[in-house]
């Protein structure tokens, strides 16, 4: 059986009004600020962890001029803990463009919005779908398996003239019938079976609405697709943090690098590989008054296990002064100051447990 447009779009556009889901916040709104604020924050995290997040956000930065107007630390420090921080600031330079270059609005087309700091092709076409009901194909991970299946397109999508023509069909598939009611059901359509249905290992075919126009499950092959031969390769790499303390519980942090891992976050001095680099710099320091090796923390990342080994030490008086090249750009902060920055989820949480 051929898969055509119409009878593709209708069966999940059908299935999605009844069986889908339709209870999430970010889907009682065609505003496109919150559609776009879920967007971002479901790239690459789950539901459940941005549901919390979510409404904390929209509490602090109701709309985009709010979120616009605020400082990075301020959103970076709502972000902590959702990981993959780019997003987080391309999400506020996102505000600042949507405000500077279309008076507050955000553009009602896909190509516009994909000029966006943080928007993608993918993103892009869902906000406009959802929001404006424009014709526009999404191809995140979980549609990009969707597709290879039904249509069998068995080419490798580590290939970018093989991306590129599943963008093409994923085009031709969709709806074509009334585009403001058909458009968001049948994207959040796509979203949904992937997610609930569609699964990358044990697909459950049995209840997909569009069995009967898969070709995979016509071959008796779904896990085969999508086909993607390169592989990143997991590392893994140990770093020893040197948390400082003083007589009144300040804390030593200061602002990593504007690229690597943490980038642009506040965190304790680091030192790679090896605790030598902790065991000189505190050699430098006066008035310490004990330290304490803690136990490592596995902290894992997408493509890399990280094992922090942090090292807490206590100095005497009240912010000391602190020197060496490894301390450049740090200062002392109060348990009052700290959480209000941008802080790695591990950070944040050792913190947590020495107040």
């Amino acid at each position: 059986m051929t898969t055509s447009s119409l009878s593709l779009a209708s069966a999940v556009v059908q299935w999605q009004a009844s069986h889908g889901r339709n209870h999430l916040p970010w889907q009682q709104t065609r505003d496109p600020y919150r559609v776009w604020l879920s967007e971002i924050m479901l790239q690459q995290t789950q539901v459940t962890t941005v549901l919390g997040y979510y409404e904390r956000f929209l509490q602090q930065f109701p709309d985009v001029a709010s979120l616009a107007a605020a400082h990075e630390d301020a959103v970076l420090a709502l972000w902590s803990g959702l990981g993959y921080y780019s997003r987080a600031r391309n999400l506020h330079k996102c505000a600042q463009a949507v405000v500077r270059d279309f008076g507050g609005q955000f553009p009602r087309t896909a190509v516009q919005l994909a000029t966006l700091p943080g928007i993608g092709r993918s993103t892009a076409a869902a906000i406009s779908g959802f929001c404006f009901g424009e014709r526009a194909a999404i191809l995140d991970a979980n549609v990009k398996r969707v597709l290879t299946r039904v249509l069998a397109f068995g080419d490798d999508l580590s290939v970018a003239r093989n991306e590129k023509t599943l963008w093409a069909l994923a085009e031709d598939l969709l709806p074509t019938g009334d585009l403001q009611v058909q458009m968001p059901r049948y994207t959040q359509g796509l979203m949904d079976l992937g997610a609930t249905v569609c699964l990358p290992r044990s697909p459950n075919c049995l209840i997909c609405p569009v069995q009967t126009l898969c070709k995979a499950v016509a071959q008796g092959n779904p896990q085969d697709y999508p086909v993607k031969t390169r592989k990143t390769k997991r590392s893994t790499q140990a770093w020893w943090l040197l948390v400082l303390r003083d007589a009144a519980g300040h804390t030593w942090l200061q602002r990593r690098p504007s690229s690597g891992i943490w980038a642009g976050l506040y965190a304790q001095p680091a030192w790679e590989a090896a605790v030598d680099g902790v065991d000189a710099a505190i050699a430098g320091l006066g008035a310490v008054q004990s330290r304490q090796d803690l136990p490592a923390v596995l902290h894992v990342l997408t493509h890399r296990d990280l094992f922090l080994h942090p090292v807490v030490v206590q100095l005497a008086g009240d912010r000391p002064a602190v020197a060496g090249d490894w301390a450049a750009g740090g200062a002392w902060f109060s348990p009052e100051a700290w959480p209000g920055l941008g802080l790695p989820a591990p950070v944040r949480r050792l913190l947590e447990s020495l107040e």
